[in-house]
């Protein structure tokens, strides 16, 4: 994921608002006590999302992929009023630190965490969405657009992380690519493709692809 230097990363990091502390514990508590924790999205990535959400405004957010809370606690603080985000995530491991570093939140009475499969969960919502970020298992990216483009209003934003998947997307030799790569390939592609949606993808973190529905 580090494209940049440590020291252009230092920068970059002293140049952005700063976290608050609940989002400084839930990154400090999950690369202690938690596998893969650079799943969490982090201070830049979690600023920038939080930074997208207040410019659209939403009333209602969809999450697919929660790990520990960070980056639902970050798209939150832009919910209108009466707004909810619905984050869905499959790892019932997690889901008591989850629920515990969201309840910890002023914000946690917007936010309903479902844990389940989401390609099971997102045809059985109802809400219309304003933005929806996709952060969850690489080979049903597409699954997961094909089920909530259909979800989302006219002028609503979907955002897709680790489209640049650690720089495996430049691969050269088809037979030695796994299958997460060729399915962020195909992703890639496929939204491209798509005249139902503007995209761009912004090399932040890992990638992410930014689409907005026409």
């Amino acid at each position: 994921m580090d494209f940049l230097s440590t020291d252009l990363q230092k920068y970059v990091s002293e140049h952005t608002e700063a976290e608050d502390e609940l989002l400084q514990k839930i990154t400090r508590e999950t690369y202690a006590k938690v596998l893969n924790p650079r799943m969490v999205s982090g201070h830049l990535q979690g600023r920038f999302l939080s930074m997208v959400a207040h410019m659209i405004q939403p009333n209602c957010i969809l999450e697919i992929g929660t790990f520990t809370g960070y980056s639902a606690l970050c798209m939150a603080e832009a919910l209108t009023k009466n707004g909810k985000l619905i984050t869905i995530d499959i790892n019932e491991e997690l889901e008591d630190r989850t629920r515990s570093f969201l309840g910890l939140s002023p914000l946690s009475n917007k936010i309903e965490y479902i844990v389940g499969d989401a390609a099971l969960v997102i045809p059985q919502l109802e809400p219309t969405f304003d933005m929806v970020f996709i952060d969850a298992d690489k080979f049903r990216y597409s699954l997961y657009f094909d089920l909530v483009i259909d979800k989302v209003r006219s002028g609503g934003f979907i955002l897709v992380d680790n489209v640049l998947w650690g720089g495996k997307v430049l691969a050269n030799e088809v037979e030695h690519i796994d299958k997460d790569t060729r399915a962020i390939l195909a992703f890639n592609k496929k939204v491209n493709d798509d005249a139902r949606v503007a995209n761009v993808l912004l090399p932040i973190r890992d990638g992410i692809m930014m689409l907005r529905k026409k």
